[in-house]
């Protein structure tokens, strides 16, 4: 996420980016807000034909939740990418209210996308990765959220699976294993098959291998005995990933339920970023997200279900060891192709904001998240100035 060189179009771009701010709220309370691009979304489904017609009128798919790298000096994403669906009603008995959803015709790909300055993507040599069934087997209902760890000369590509249809029920999530050198040329390894787990985040410290897990509502955090070989070749080690979901309980990392905003689920976001203070733990948050910090984003009602942005310092030697956690998000959905869509964008999920790609250049943390579950958008801040607040500001004792 940071070293490599970036293009001078990047580089003026990142100049213009917000540095995030610290609000202090009525109770005394200090938050940390990131800015968001002035010119959000940055990717809409029609920039890049995901459009269809049916009955005559034009149908919008959706494009968001994009892992992000530097490749080549540019910037590269991996969105999730959907097309030829239609919306349903339900009743969501949780906010005792009808919603919208897709129907079981949402298959995903992956379609990886390219940009010189950061804003403007285009696809990328028309690469696509499927789940469909094409390539292989073992899933066939889609691949979603893809984050990319870079190794050596190579990129982990960790996503997600899906082995039913959408929407029909739990134990459908299985962890994805790819790698590649170019996005271009992109290898399958094979699924992580004992267990259901979604947002999964491989990383190494001193040549040994942890792997972030969501073992729904929670985030675990677990040291690959194998290392990174126990990735790339996961059918191999069955036997290991089998003693990792029994012993979930000793490898709970944070809990859900912490904070009203995290009272229904928690999950790791985008791969650790390595600070002088620590490694920067990125994570998304669901539940209630209360008025006051909703009034800050100028919002007049809480959010009774939303995602919010979260964050922590993690021990650069022990990553195990906590030791900042926000109380508060760091970011809220807060405008209409966030939150409940209006006549210029419409919403697949309302109150959704999730970052699944970070970059850090010239001191810049670069957040790209999906919306809605429709868009993509970009949110940043100065890296020193989000770390500075978790050390001050929400230290664990």
């Amino acid at each position: 996420m940071t070293g490599s060189k970036i293009t001078p179009s990047l580089e003026r771009s990142i100049e213009k980016l917000g540095d995030g701010k610290i609000i202090k709220l009525a109770s005394g309370e200090s938050i940390f807000k990131l800015d968001s691009y002035p010119e959000n979304p940055i990717v809409k489904p029609q920039d890049i034909g995901l459009t269809w017609e049916e009955d005559k009128e034009l149908q919008i798919g959706a494009v968001f939740n994009p892992g992000a790298e530097v490749f080549e000096d540019k910037v590269i994403l991996l969105p999730r990418c959907h097309k030829n669906y239609t919306r349903i009603k339900y009743f969501d008995t949780k906010l005792n209210r009808e919603r919208y959803r897709p129907d079981e015709n949402y298959i995903s790909e992956i379609w990886p996308l390219i940009s010189e300055d950061g804003f403007k993507f285009e696809r990328f040599k028309n690469v696509v990765i499927r789940g469909d069934g094409t390539d292989h087997r073992d899933f066939i209902y889609g691949i979603e959220d893809i984050r990319i760890i870079k190794y050596n000369q190579k990129y982990l590509l960790i996503g997600c699976g899906k082995t039913k249809p959408p929407f029909t029920g739990g134990n459908t999530d299985r962890v994805a294993v790819y790698s590649t050198e170019d996005f271009a040329n992109i290898t399958y390894h094979g699924m992580i098959e004992p267990f259901d787990s979604r947002n999964a985040i491989p990383f190494s410290i001193n040549e040994k291998w942890y792997i972030f897990l969501r073992f729904h509502p929670d985030i675990h955090l677990v040291l690959l005995e194998e290392g990174i070989d126990q990735l790339l070749n996961p059918s191999k080690y069955v036997k290991y990933w089998e003693k990792i979901y029994e012993q979930q309980k000793e490898n709970l990392f944070f809990e859900a339920g912490k904070y009203p905003h995290e009272q229904e689920k928690i999950g790791p976001s985008i791969p650790l970023i390595n600070t002088d203070r620590g490694f920067l733990f990125i994570y998304h948050a669901v539940g209630k997200i209360g008025s006051a910090i909703a009034r800050e984003y100028g919002l007049r009602e809480p959010i009774e279900r939303g995602y919010s942005i979260c964050a922590g310092l993690l021990d650069l030697k022990n990553p195990k060891k906590v030791l900042s956690r926000t109380k508060n998000p760091i970011f809220i959905p807060a405008k209409p192709y966030e939150l409940y869509g209006n006549n210029q964008y419409a919403v697949d999920v309302p109150a959704v904001v999730f970052p699944v790609g970070g970059i850090v250049r010239n001191g810049k943390l670069l957040l790209y998240c999906g919306a809605g579950d429709k868009y993509i958008t970009l949110l940043s801040c100065s890296l020193n100035n989000l770390v500075n607040y978790l050390f001050e500001n929400c230290r664990i004792s």
